[in-house]
């Protein structure tokens, strides 16, 4: 996973955000529950203590002190409903206490004293031996005739603790499932809004010049990757404009150069055989000569690379046997290496078959193998084998020759580079051989790779797509 891409930080902002949300809303949740449940116990607890103090206390007068544990018992039923009831004359002397509850949740007798208190209504939580806490509401009562009373309503904590304890275990489990689901669907959506950008990534990185009319995908949303969507295919369009104007240039100068150096080459030939010259004069033609032959094969290499841009090896494809033309253009290549002493072997197995231009394909095994020659001491050699792989047709051309720097490399595919000193113009090369095998290889959907070890010879690795895959 990228954390450095705008799609993980966005759900990781996304993800802090809502997990900090969610964190806050459930504590608030929580304590605002748990303050509502412990204050409505409170009140309630009071509720019932005024009322016995105004229903019960209230009559002590007219009825006597005797009929106090009758009427609460009568009233309020503390031991059936679980509750704990008990009335306190100012003295301290206990006027009624209510027994052991129904469901046995607590032992009255072992509830303590209550310690008075100024205020009119108070609340304390008692703590029994057992661990059970009892939230208890007291009053402090003052009858008609002056006698005065403290009256405790409690009931068990164990209610609320119950319920609030399943709140949290909810919300512990709830808010990650929430969270979880919440992500998800935030990654789902950040996704589903870059995908454009995506496709624009995906079809700017197939675009070549060979290619270069088509146009990025435009995404019709609206707001800003519209805007760029359409922005970069104008950018396009006029780099379109630019490198079309280019390969226009270039393919009229080749074009109109062509006929001036043969008519050049063809004056100075016909001056070169003239009686009246002298040696210095003749040497001096042949090196003319010499010039305008590298001349030649430049402008007619740059003549072919303008085809090539053109889409001119696409005009006559034909499926061929790759093996076939491998071997038949190394018999006629051997005797140019035999003038050197370089014996040329060839492996190609039959019926490995590609689908293009045959004359063009040739080409690039006669490019391939003039520079092996070229740059391969004599006594050396040079090993051509045709292989299938992976649905591909493998041409390699390896030497024993001086080999190529490294760091020349990355550049020996590029129009006009030669390697200083091994490509000197001593050797005849214009710089545009191996940049016409990229082209053909290139129109033909496939590629060329190059390893080489300066000073052990190199290997040229040609990939075209088989004609049946299958």
């Amino acid at each position: 996973m990228n954390t450095r891409s705008l799609s993980f930080r966005l759900v990781a902002w996304y993800a802090s955000l809502l997990t900090g949300v969610f964190l806050l809303l459930g504590a608030i949740m929580f304590l605002d529950l748990r303050y509502f449940l412990q204050n409505n116990l409170r009140e309630t607890q009071a509720r019932r203590a005024r009322q016995l103090a105004d229903s019960v206390l209230s009559q002590t007068a007219k009825t006597g002190d005797s009929n106090v544990a009758h009427d609460i018992e009568d009233r309020f039923a503390p031991e059936v409903n679980d509750r704990f009831i008990r009335v306190t004359r100012a003295d301290g002397t206990v006027l009624y206490a209510s027994g052991v509850p129904k469901d046995q949740s607590f032992d009255p007798t072992h509830l303590p004293a209550l310690m008075p208190a100024p205020q009119r209504e108070f609340y304390q939580k008692l703590q029994l031996p057992d661990g059970e806490i009892l939230v208890d509401a007291a009053l402090n009562y003052t009858a008609p005739d002056g006698r005065r009373y403290l009256v405790e309503v409690g009931v068990p904590f164990t209610p609320v603790a119950t319920m609030l304890s399943h709140s949290f275990v909810q919300l512990a489990f709830g808010l990650p499932v929430a969270l979880l689901v919440a992500i998800s669907g935030g990654y789902f959506l950040v996704r589903r809004a870059l995908r454009p950008v995506e496709e624009i990534a995906q079809k700017a990185e197939q675009m070549t010049q060979h290619n270069i009319s088509q146009r990025l995908p435009v995404a019709r949303t609206g707001d800003e990757l519209e805007r760029l969507s359409i922005s970069l295919n104008l950018m396009i369009g006029r780099l379109e404009d630019a490198i079309q104007n280019s390969k226009r240039f270039v393919a009229d100068a080749s074009h109109e150069l062509r006929t001036p150096l043969t008519v050049l080459r063809g004056e100075l030939e016909n001056l070169s055989q003239d009686s009246r010259l002298d040696a210095p004069a003749r040497d001096t033609l042949g090196s003319m000569l010499e010039e305008v032959e590298r001349l030649t094969h430049i402008v007619e290499g740059l003549v072919a690379l303008s085809r090539l841009d053109a889409g001119d090896a696409k005009t006559e494809w034909v499926p061929f046997d790759l093996a076939e033309l491998a071997a038949t253009t190394a018999d006629q290549m051997s005797l140019l290496a035999e003038d050197k002493g370089i014996s040329v072997a060839c492996n190609a197995a039959e019926g490995i078959r590609v689908k293009g231009d045959r004359a063009r394909i040739k080409q690039v095994v006669v490019n391939l193998l003039d520079n092996a020659i070229k740059y391969t001491a004599t006594g050396g050699s040079i090993q051509l084998t045709v292989t299938r792989q992976n649905g591909h047709a493998i041409l390699d051309v390896g030497d024993s020759g001086i080999g190529i720097p490294a760091g020349d490399l990355p550049h020996i595919f590029e129009r006009f580079f030669r390697v200083d000193k091994a490509r000197s113009r001593d050797l005849g090369g214009s710089g545009l051989g191996l940049a016409i095998v990229k082209s053909i290889c290139a129109a033909h959907g496939g590629q060329v790779k190059v390893e080489s070890t300066e000073g052990r010879g190199s290997h040229f690795k040609v990939e075209l797509p088989l004609a049946d895959k299958n």
